[in-house]
């Protein structure tokens, strides 16, 4: 559930990332409503992931989806130019995230007991 949470949170990223750029300095109204509540729901969704997964990891995969996301969402739209090298790096980037995963750490069986 924890990893779920997580990715849920690296696709909002990708979302407020989107909507402050679309926002042109916090002047248009729902582009700005978007940033802030995608922000809030966020950060959220990686604060309570990682009382199940460690920090280092999760904020980890949470930037490395994130910024994934954003550069696809930017390249599908015509913001960014499509080049072979950027989609080498960012699949590089999903790779090592997946690998993160992989790699596994601390069970998701509850939170840490600190």
């Amino acid at each position: 559930m924890a990893w779920a949470v997580l990715l849920a949170s690296a696709v909002l990223e990708a979302v407020w990332a989107t909507a402050l750029g679309a926002s042109q300095g916090f002047t248009r109204p729902a582009e700005t409503a978007l940033f802030l509540v995608a922000t809030i729901a966020s950060m959220a969704g990686l604060a309570w992931s990682v009382r199940r997964i460690p920090l280092g990891t999760a904020y980890a995969v949470w930037v490395g989806v994130g910024a994934s996301l954003t550069v696809a969402w930017s390249v599908a739209t015509g913001a960014e130019e499509f080049s072979w090298p950027k989609a080498l790096f960012v699949a590089g980037i999903v790779a090592c995230s997946a690998g993160l995963k992989a790699l596994g750490g601390r069970a998701e069986a509850g939170p840490r007991q600190d």
